[in-house]
């Protein structure tokens, strides 16, 4: 067991943060692309897919205190991965710094833990996207074949049912979202032609375009994403314009939207009353996971010591701020319980009649879902990278292209999975599986700061997380109070993805792990 609890040195951590040779990622990234990193990903499916279903069906319009709720989680969180960043600024983010506090068993569980939070999160995203963009290319008449726009099963209850798409209107739109309208309209579904989505071409084709461009490069990646951020920063801004607007003009509408700002639960843990609250927070904690992510580019950064912290917290910040607007607006708009459809953004500003709004929001959301999936899919990539170098990996998936200075073959082979994760895979069962993903992450994260303050506290800190251990210990706390509120299911699957990974350790990554290599060949010199 002392083996499995083998922590890699500091001083190795160290050298692999200072090496900056022909086979190391080029250092490229300031405070200002760091920070536009965090934004890329954290606004996005947050704000554009998440916030409608998770207020129609858990919180209402309380679904504020939700996202207050996640990001005080986040923020006692990244005060602890603040201060990892800049006291071990390499590519792994908290795989690496579990590797160094925990023990290399924990750091594998992170490490495979977080393909759950950047991978499936990414193919989360890249579902969510296929919805805005055949949505938005429909706008102007033109029709990709419905069967490709669609997983082929949805996930309804506890049963697997055909993913089946209606077309209304001239529109094809999925019958789980047109449903509660056909019944208000007194439409009968059967009477409507119907396919069934068979995969999901424009989710794949999306991924397949950002891994390209992360291939490429991280200074070109990351000009991207800034250019992305601006536009969709300066739309939420404008649907915070128009949305506000309209709620001054139409107070009386708000107030009743907004009554009762807590709807009365009925009689199930989670929906709605204050079980709803922690429960919807735990499946928008999703939208939350971009500030970690920037940490995964800390062997990217020019001056990671100063800049990481500045790109954490500066973009979980800014973020908290405009989904609690965001959110507070959208419900006071249109009633709580319409929005259970893949564009409540979209829904929202068609209620205040600015025609004109819809297209930009629609575009504001391809272009944000864009960004969100190029990060999630950097720090995939990046993790991958770290655990080759350190043995638990083959050496392929810490490959760096000789002249783009990537890790590309990493890239690629993650690309591959998660574009067919995003074809195949409902988008309800891959959103809270990102969520527990990310929390558990999280929960390790703020106990290593906690146990490395102990341990080390003699350490060089460019930046301390104030109040140890009260902060890791609220960040635990918070964290794991969401992932207790996610459902059954929802644990089982993260339970089964652990025991597989466990398999993998195992079999592979423990009998090639430089680390236990490095502490066979110290007991070899004591011996003689």
């Amino acid at each position: 067991m002392a083996n499995l609890l083998k922590c890699k040195p500091l001083d190795v951590l160290t050298r692999e943060a200072s090496d900056e040779g022909e086979h190391s990622l080029k250092r490229a990234l300031g405070p200002i692309n760091l920070i536009t990193l965090g934004i890329g990903a954290i606004i996005g499916a947050g704000i554009f897919v998440l916030t409608g279903s998770a207020a129609a069906q858990y919180a209402g319009p309380a679904i504020v205190l939700s996202f207050i709720l996640a990001g005080t989680g986040c923020v006692f969180a990244g005060l602890c991965y603040s201060e990892f960043a800049s006291l071990i600024p390499i590519a792994g983010s908290a795989y690496t710094y579990g590797y160094a506090t925990l023990g290399e068993i924990f750091a594998w569980i992170i490490g495979w833990d977080l393909i759950l939070e950047y991978a499936f999160g990414a193919a989360t995203v890249a579902s969510g996207w296929s919805g805005y963009f055949v949505s938005f290319l429909q706008d102007f008449g033109i029709h990709i074949p419905p069967q490709l726009t669609a997983t082929p099963y949805t996930h309804a209850g506890s049963q697997w049912v055909p993913n089946m798409l209606v077309q209304y209107e001239g529109r094809w739109e999925l019958l789980t979202t047109m449903a509660p309208l056909l019944k208000q309209n007194g439409v009968d579904p059967a009477t409507l032609p119907q396919v069934q989505g068979t995969f999901n071409l424009i989710a794949f084709l999306a991924i397949a375009v950002i891994t390209t461009i992360l291939v490429i490069g991280i200074k070109e990646s990351a000009n991207f994403n800034s250019a992305i951020v601006i536009i969709k920063v300066t739309i939420v801004l404008i649907f915070i314009g128009i949305a506000g607007a309209f709620v001054a003009r139409h107070p009386g509408l708000a107030a009743t939207n907004w009554h009762p700002f807590i709807p009365p639960n009925q009689g199930t843990f989670g929906k709605y009353g204050w079980t709803g609250i922690p429960r919807a927070a735990g499946v928008i904690f999703f939208a939350y996971i971009g500030f970690d992510a920037v940490s995964t580019a800390a062997q990217e950064a020019r001056n990671p010591q100063k800049d990481m912290p500045v790109g954490i917290l500066g973009s979980l910040v800014i973020c908290t701020v405009l989904y609690i607007l965001v959110s507070g607006l959208l419900t006071g708009i249109v009633p709580y319980t319409a929005l259970n459809v893949a564009d409540p953004v979209a829904v929202g500003i068609d209620a205040t009649g600015v025609r004109w709004g819809s297209f930009l929001v629609k575009l504001g959301a391809i272009a944000g879902l864009g960004s969100v999936m190029l990060v999630m899919l950097l720090g995939q990539s990046r993790v991958f990278f770290s655990m080759s170098r350190d043995g638990l990996l083959p050496e392929w998936a810490g490959a760096v292209h000789h002249k783009f200075r990537t890790p590309w073959i990493s890239s690629i082979t993650v690309g591959l999975f998660v574009a067919i994760f995003a074809s195949l895979i409902p988008i309800g069962i891959l959103g809270e599986l990102v969520s527990i993903g990310t929390l558990l992450a999280f929960v390790i994260v703020c106990a290593g700061v906690w146990v490395l303050r102990v341990r080390r506290p003699d350490l060089p800190r460019p930046f301390k997380t104030p109040m140890v251990p009260l902060v890791p210990i609220l960040g635990i706390v918070i964290s794991f109070a969401m992932m207790a509120s996610l459902p059954f299911d929802t644990w089982l699957r993260l339970i089964v993805w652990l025991a597989i990974g466990m398999a993998i350790y195992f079999g592979y990554g423990r009998y090639h792990s430089h680390v236990q290599h490095l502490q066979s060949e110290d007991v070899k010199v004591a011996g003689d």
